[in-house]
């Protein structure tokens, strides 16, 4: 399934290693997780190193990373941060292996000067703001000389940067996906993810509470959510996004 994504006649693009279309299974602590993601399908795995009861440590992440290398090296291991300094990144990056970062706090486009590996930016924008404000979010991290790989929208909750479970606003980001490289995170499950990738037409798709039991990873939910996604991932054809 093809994307084209324009960024601009001067903007370099990032050493991109999403797959694309990309479903990304986010909080995964352990190698029998992260088999079976890869096994139906996932794209990219998310390895929370922010405060967060699904954190690992970046060591664990690293013989996670290497396990998987030989049999898959075309997936996306990401790790997920919150208002770290470019310092902690690099050695995140030197101790765990991952291949990518996801921003998911208040960080600054100045911090892509500083980083080594490709940045997916989440962003959260309030209810009732509407396009216009989300643009001026998102538009910073793309017409950044390095700019980012991906747009991550997720839900909006006060004191909360993610993982809440809770739904994003699906009419705002199918607006944005005409535009950005978006990928469409928050509530989605099993159930209602074939209908966001048809409604949105994402860039990607990202899940972590909703295939989760009881707070735990669940294979059965894990395998439900990837073949529901590319199979709606399979049924639409994109237009393509452009920037300009």
């Amino acid at each position: 399934m093809p994307w084209l994504v324009f960024l601009g006649d001067t903007a370099p693009m990032p050493d991109l290693v999403l797959a694309n279309p990309t479903v990304k299974i986010c909080g995964i602590r352990d190698l029998q997780t992260a088999e079976v993601a890869i096994r139906f399908g996932a794209g990219a795995l998310g390895m929370m190193f922010a405060p967060s009861r699904r954190r690992v440590d970046p060591t664990e992440v690293r013989l996670i990373r290497d396990s998987l290398a030989e049999a898959k090296p075309h997936v996306s291991v990401v790790g997920v941060v919150v208002n770290e300094t470019a310092r902690t990144l690099d050695a995140l990056v030197e101790q765990s292996g991952i291949d990518m970062i996801q921003l998911s706090g208040d960080e600054s486009p100045q911090l892509l000067d500083q980083l080594q590996v490709p940045v997916i930016k989440a962003i959260r924008i309030k209810p009732g703001s509407g396009e216009e404000e989300a643009r001026r979010v998102i538009d910073p991290w793309l017409e950044h000389r390095r700019p980012v790989a991906a747009i991550l929208l997720d839900a909006y909750v006060d004191g909360h940067y993610g993982g809440t479970g809770l739904r994003s606003d699906w009419e705002l980001a199918a607006r944005l996906a005409e535009r950005y490289p978006l990928m469409l995170a928050g509530g989605l499950t099993p159930e209602n993810v074939a209908a966001s990738v048809q409604q949105v037409l994402p860039f990607g798709v990202d899940v972590s509470s909703g295939v989760e039991t009881a707070g735990v990873k669940d294979p059965t939910k894990i395998r439900r959510f990837l073949a529901a996604s590319l199979a709606a991932f399979a049924s639409v054809v994109p237009t393509g996004v452009s920037q300009g």
